[in-house]
């Protein structure tokens, strides 16, 4: 999907969302879409969420940095019937003994951007990962 022209690109990821809906796992079908997109070091400020990109945007710029991947994919599970009213969170958190920052989309009981190739239950986060920022994700339906 990612190396298509942005109309085809738009026409894709309208296709896959509607995959979601009868996936017998909808949520790792997301992540693996999003293994496959290009990674670039910064796309915007998590920090910031006047500055992030809605759906529309974000799939026509087609540049994924850590945080712009986990806002991928919550925006695409946000976009489903399926999804629609599950509430979804994407917390900032810091780990001052390894000194990393990571961006986690909080959906049910899964937290997507903790492993980057599959969700983990939310009771799995160790205690050294501290929460500086939560964002509500908007629905869009």
């Amino acid at each position: 999907m990612f190396d298509k022209n942005p109309v085809d690109r738009l026409r894709a990821w309208h296709e896959f969302r509607n995959t979601l809906e009868n996936s017998v796992d909808p949520i790792q079908d997301t992540i693996d879409l999003y293994s496959k997109a290009s990674i670039v070091n910064i796309m915007m400020d998590p920090y910031d969420d006047s500055t992030w990109l809605d759906p529309w945007e974000l799939l026509n710029e087609n540049m994924y940095c850590d945080f712009a991947t986990v806002l991928g994919i919550g925006y695409t599970l946000s976009l489903t019937d399926r999804f629609s009213q599950v509430a979804k969170e994407i917390h900032i958190c810091t780990n001052k003994e390894v000194a990393q920052t990571k961006y986690l989309l909080y959906i049910g009981e899964d937290v997507i951007g903790y492993d980057r190739l599959k969700a983990v239950p939310k009771d799995t986060i160790g205690e050294n990962w501290k929460v500086e920022m939560i964002y509500q994700l908007p629905s869009y339906q």
